[in-house]
């Protein structure tokens, strides 16, 4: 199965190109889902930060209010490290083990892992491909702005906690430019895919041809 990492910088269109990939028979998994579940009422994770952050992080509901808790750590570098050491390597251990149930499974040729923090996380190389989704910044401030209903300031400081979109681009093997109309970037999606479809079947020859070397 290849594993293809989906990443890219916040309202970059990483949603839309998973979705699209689903469609086409991807297993298409969510790091941000993972990380939700992780911190539900109860868990291990959500005591540590309700703890760490006080109870002014939790909901009426005793869910963690994930409002402000962003506010907090898009405008905190050390509780933004803190936060995302914590969570990390859980998700990634998660995946790990999704994949290696999906491996036996057989159902899938390609895993795809929807996560904007791949990069700045440590974890590329877990990913045989990197898919990186982009936009111009004027347009990545705009679709911040319009959905969270925030202004260019704050918009801004979101985007500038997360590593730069030129910086992300260094670790891609594939880019998709979502700057344009949607149209154009299914365009960029399918051409893409057609290309991950192409590394799956190179990816399992040279597996099957190591088995036949070493008699496995």
């Amino acid at each position: 199965m290849l594993l293809v990492a989906l990443t890219g910088g916040i309202v970059c269109g990483k949603s839309v190109i998973g979705r699209l990939w689903l469609e086409k028979g991807c297993f298409v998994h969510s790091a941000d889902t993972a990380a939700r579940e992780l911190m539900s009422p109860g868990t291990d994770v959500w005591r540590v930060v309700a703890d760490h952050f006080g109870p002014g992080v939790l909901s009426e509901d005793g869910t963690i209010d994930r409002a402000h808790l962003g506010a907090i750590i898009f405008s905190d570098d050390k509780e933004r490290a803190f936060l995302n050491g914590l969570v990390h390597p859980l998700v990634l251990e998660r995946i790990k083990e999704m994949v290696a149930r999906l491996e036996k499974e057989g159902r899938h040729t390609i895993f795809v892992s929807e996560a904007a923090l791949v990069v700045e996380a440590g974890f590329a190389r877990f990913y045989d491909k990197i898919v990186v989704a982009h936009c111009g910044r004027d347009i990545q401030v705009r679709r911040l702005m319009e959905r969270d209903g925030i202004d260019r300031g704050k918009a801004l400081k979101k985007i500038r906690s997360q590593l730069g979109q030129e910086e992300k681009l260094k670790h891609a093997d594939y880019v998709i430019d979502t700057s344009g109309t949607l149209a154009e970037t299914i365009e960029q999606t399918e051409r893409v895919y057609a290309q991950l479809v192409l590394d799956g079947e190179l990816k399992r020859t040279k597996i099957s041809g190591r088995r036949r070397t070493t008699g496995a």
